[in-house]
């Protein structure tokens, strides 16, 4: 399960997870516009999250065995819900916390189904750690991008002078893919 299956990362882990052959793609997105965008990009079910319980919606999709891997970037109160959708031995990979943190949570449901639960972000890691997973991803995915397998999406561009639409774009959760910013050449007029 991806969280978040119309973002920049959600678009572009549900096309990897479909290259890599996972078995069975479930996402969670805002609107039925997203959610025919994340079928068409691979997943199997989007789950509308303001209208369907994407807990019973994975078990549904699963015949009850749960998700195997979940893909969080909101955290919160999404993290005792990921514990919930999980399969028994399942892994959660954190790796954003847009809601903030997991209120009062419940440690017992990971225990009991022996789940991991690991976090990861790039901002900690040293320049070493950054070149590993570069060198990585050209391995692993790249080829993919290469063979046009994988294409990341691109809702919209914005000049970098307008970044404030794109935060504003961004925050409305409306768009589909990534926002890019771009930069207007130097002029060599002087």
């Amino acid at each position: 399960m991806i969280h978040g299956g119309a973002s920049g990362i959600g678009t572009t882990a549900t096309m990897l997870a479909k290259a890599f052959g996972a078995a069975k793609i479930i996402t969670t997105v805002g609107s039925p516009e997203q959610q025919a965008a994340s079928i068409k990009l691979g997943a199997d079910v989007a789950v509308l999250y303001k209208e369907e319980d994407f807990v019973e919606a994975v078990h549904a999709a699963t015949d009850g065995h749960g998700a195997d891997i979940i893909l969080d970037i909101i955290g919160g109160e999404y993290v005792a819900r990921n514990y919930a959708a999980a399969a028994i031995n399942g892994r959660i990979v954190q790796i954003g916390i847009i809601a903030g943190a997991a209120p009062n949570l419940d440690l017992f449901p990971m225990l009991q189904k022996r789940l991991t639960h690991i976090g990861s972000t790039l901002r900690s890691r040293t320049p070493q750690e950054k070149a590993e997973l570069i060198a990585q991803l050209q391995t692993h995915v790249w080829p993919f991008i290469e063979r046009g397998e994988v294409k990341p999406q691109v809702y919209q561009t914005f000049p970098l002078d307008e970044a404030a639409a794109a935060h504003h774009l961004l925050d409305s959760g409306r768009h589909i893919g990534k926002l890019v910013l771009t930069m207007v050449p130097l002029s060599s007029d002087k």
